[in-house]
């Protein structure tokens, strides 16, 4: 199994957050059961998967179990080896189904962009990379553990020394897969310091936070508010969003795409 999911999450994408510890129970919608949802008030007893099952079966990480568009089926999402996956195992929890369910109604239409409108995101205690007077804002949500978001440090630095209308505003997003971010995004919040956050990427020991920096508790509510997983996480001036690693050519590119 762990061979499958592995050729399954090449393409995927970079670090994530764990969702959801809880049990799942089938046809039921905010703890509701569902009447005509499936096989009724004794399904909920009998079909149920926790987090931990799923990491079990899978011998992965696992984010988030929920049921699928598809009765019948849990979607399980998780990490491994720093690479986010999705599949579906049925409810007798025997076979997997590696897929992506498409909306009839959806058949050739081109894949909808998901959008954040950057108002939404408060940047007074975001880190700025170029110029706080550059027209050109973009967002990125990082975690100073997370080797994604140090290779797109690097790109964004290229991007500051060519173009001085475009700055990078940082929020410290620190995930639960790595449970020594927190207090290193604590840290660098503290001294709203873009040398320390380069320190971290370096693998560099960080002192002990000098403040209580509880904006970073107001990140991890804010990024589970806007539907954000996983790190890094690029936010265009036009709401456009972009998950995972991309160079500095592509993100140029991208940003002159009007969509």
């Amino acid at each position: 199994m762990k061979k499958i999911i592995s050729i399954l999450i090449l393409a995927c994408g970079a670090c994530a957050v764990f969702l959801n510890p809880y049990p799942v129970r089938a046809f039921q919608v905010n703890g509701q059961v569902q009447q005509g949802a499936g096989c009724g008030a004794e399904c909920i007893s009998c079909h149920t998967l926790t987090t931990e099952e799923a990491k079990n079966i899978l011998k992965a990480d696992v984010m988030s179990v929920k049921m699928s568009p598809v009765k019948g089926l849990w979607e399980i999402n998780g990490v491994q080896e720093g690479k986010n996956f999705t599949v579906y195992l049925d409810f007798a929890k025997k076979y997997i189904l590696l897929a992506r369910f498409i909306p009839v109604g959806d058949i050739g239409k081109p894949a909808p962009a998901k959008k954040i409108d950057p108002s939404q995101i408060p940047l007074g205690d975001a880190l700025v990379m170029g110029s706080p007077n550059a027209p050109i804002k973009i967002i990125i949500f990082d975690d100073p553990d997370c080797p994604y978001c140090r290779e797109l440090h690097g790109e964004a630095k290229k991007i500051i020394e060519k173009r001085k209308d475009i700055a990078f505003y940082i929020k410290l997003y620190p995930l639960p897969s790595h449970p020594k971010a927190y207090e290193k995004s604590k840290t660098i919040l503290c001294k709203k310091s873009i040398k320390m956050l380069e320190n971290a990427f370096e693998g560099k020991e960080l002192p002990k936070p000098e403040c209580e920096a509880k904006e970073i508790d107001e990140n991890i509510k804010l990024a589970k508010t806007l539907g954000i997983s996983g790190t890094p996480f690029i936010i265009l001036p036009d709401g456009r969003t972009i998950p995972g690693y991309i160079d500095a050519d592509t993100l140029l590119k991208m940003l002159e795409t009007k969509q």
